[in-house]
């Protein structure tokens, strides 16, 4: 009887840590924000980061994600440190969150289920956007 037990309190233990690396390997899938701002990572009209439409001038626009970035900041908001950006026409970099390889990207997008993108890890150019440092 006891020898059952040792078996079974084995397989337990085998069971909960398979679950466990489950949990873990679940964290390369999140919820991500995408908006659509300018080099100081202020957020603009979604109509600056639409491929399809041209614009005069010289302030760059990019797309701004993170896991962080929840829905309904505001037109003129800067948004909070710790996300990355990409060029609002890099069709590469939009196509690698799930996103469409062109035209608008409205801002408060949420994708779920992106995977091992979280904050930081992919910018354009290696401009990451945290604190928003302005320089291209």
């Amino acid at each position: 009887m006891s020898s059952r037990s040792v078996t079974l309190t084995s397989s337990f233990l085998m069971l909960a840590a398979g679950g466990a690396a489950a949990c873990d390997s679940g964290n390369r899938y999140h919820n991500e924000g995408f908006y659509c701002a300018d080099a100081n990572g202020r957020i603009v009209d979604e109509d600056f980061c639409d491929d399809n439409r041209y614009y005069s001038g010289s302030h760059p626009y990019y797309i701004y994600h993170s896991p962080s970035y929840a829905r309904g900041l505001a037109v003129g908001s800067l948004l909070p440190a710790g996300g990355s950006r990409f060029a609002y026409n890099d069709k590469s970099a939009r196509s690698s969150f799930g996103l469409p390889t062109t035209g608008r990207i409205g801002n408060g997008t949420i994708k779920t289920s992106v995977v091992g993108k979280g904050g930081g890890s992919k910018s354009s150019g290696g401009h990451s956007s945290g604190g928003h440092s302005s320089g291209s």
